[in-house]
């Protein structure tokens, strides 16, 4: 029997997502129209991931007349660990080889450096890491790990993120009737995309 419930395999996310949506509804006995709205995260991440979650949400919206509310990818994990948190919190999600997608959060999640990409250094951070405690996180926060010297005010902590963590932030958005335009939104892909051949 397949798991429905998360899929890391890329070459069959496609497939695999409609599948594991109506699986879902079928297992807890609801319909599609008993949906309050439509929670996705839109990134940064995966180019073809983000691609594939926000167009399957979308098409939901439109098809049930259902609001649209996007997430950061780097604030959910950021969510994740703010119960273990001094000060800061700097998500990072792997890009390949040296560079990761990231971010800085306060402890209540309020947003101090914006989302960029970045090749690690030993020098990346310096500015925030001099007089403040920074909670590193994420799958790419262990590449950090191996450059940045260590001291009492850094701490890395990496936990496994699921759909599970969006709850808390997707229901302050949904009361707040913090909703994106279904037609007009994109993934936050936060650098420029390539596509071969394009002039």
């Amino acid at each position: 029997m397949l798991d429905y419930g998360e899929n890391e395999r890329r070459n069959e996310q496609s497939a695999w997502l409609h599948t594991a949506i109506g699986e879902s509804f079928h297992r807890i006995g609801l319909r599609p129209s008993d949906l309050d709205a439509v929670s996705v995260s839109n990134g940064p991440g995966s180019y073809t991931g983000l691609r594939i979650g926000l167009a399957t949400a979308k098409g939901l919206c439109y098809a049930l007349n259902k609001p649209l509310i996007c997430l950061s990818t780097l604030e959910i994990l950021a969510s994740t660990v703010k119960e273990d948190a001094v000060d800061l919190i700097c998500p990072m999600i792997d890009a390949r080889r040296m560079e990761v997608f990231t971010a800085c959060y306060s402890k209540d999640l309020k947003i101090i450096k914006e989302p960029f990409a970045t090749i690690l250094t030993p020098e990346c951070f310096s500015d925030i890491l001099l007089n403040r405690h920074v909670l590193f996180t994420g799958n790419g926060s262990g590449k950090f790990e191996t450059l940045v010297k260590k001291n009492d005010s850094i701490k890395f902590l990496n936990k496994k993120m699921d759909s599970r963590d969006m709850l808390p932030l997707s229901l302050k958005q949904y009361r707040g009737k913090n909703f994106v335009n279904v037609a007009y939104s994109s993934p936050y892909y936060v650098k420029d995309v390539y596509i071969a051949g394009k002039d």
